[in-house]
């Protein structure tokens, strides 16, 4: 666990190891959320990025009828 410092502007700094797993970009819009007392950054991404995640997964379940 990495810590960082908020600044007098309540900025913080994203750590450079972090940066680099997740490839963020300068002026790559993120999503704050305030959950149980914590922070969470949600880095937002185009659409066209998430063509073929879904790849491999299973979809043979019995579905309810008015689901088909």
């Amino acid at each position: 666990m990495q810590t960082v410092t908020v600044s007098p502007k309540y900025q913080v700094v994203i750590p450079k190891q972090i940066r680099e797993t997740l490839k963020l970009k300068p002026g790559q819009k993120m999503r704050i959320i305030e959950y149980d007392n914590r922070i969470e950054l949600i880095p937002d991404c185009d659409i066209s990025e998430l063509r073929g995640f879904l790849k491999g997964i299973d979809t043979a379940f019995n579905r309810e009828r008015d689901r088909v």
